[in-house]
């Protein structure tokens, strides 16, 4: 082989490789664990940041909201959905701007867009089959 030929190959396989990296770094690695949300920032880039964004709105008092708490920890653990969760106490602007109007109420947001929300306590099927329907 020439240089020209080596420098072509060389070439060819670099653009593999970035073509390649790109592709993968599109969306960071979903945590297995809910994200407890601090601000109303960390709570828009989180669901800009992944495709399928399940939210859990709740409030300390609220034993519903404590009795969905394994579901929601199961959920970030076995799909591939982000989990955030969000205490509408600490974060009442987040809570008004999403309409929660009762807790627990958990929303399913795929590609930045609220996509369905339910409020109150469902099984862990009906959280997981929203994931399904709107994951990518």
């Amino acid at each position: 082989m020439s240089d020209a030929e080596d420098i072509e190959q060389i070439k060819a396989q670099k653009t593999e490789e970035l073509k390649t990296d790109e592709s993968t770094e599109k969306e960071p690695a979903v945590p297995d664990e809910p994200i407890h949300v601090g601000s109303v920032g960390e709570f828009e880039s989180s669901v800009e940041a992944y495709d399928t964004v399940l939210v859990d709105f709740y409030a300390d008092w609220c034993g519903p909201c404590k009795m969905i708490e394994p579901v929601i920890e199961e959920l970030a653990a076995n799909t591939d959905a982000a989990v955030l969760k969000v205490d509408v106490d600490a974060h009442q602007e987040l809570a008004s701007q999403h309409q929660v109007r009762g807790v627990p109420t958990v929303a399913l947001f795929a590609g930045g867009e609220v996509a369905e929300q339910v409020v109150g306590v469902r099984d862990k099927s009906h959280y997981a089959s929203l994931i399904e329907r709107h994951g990518t």
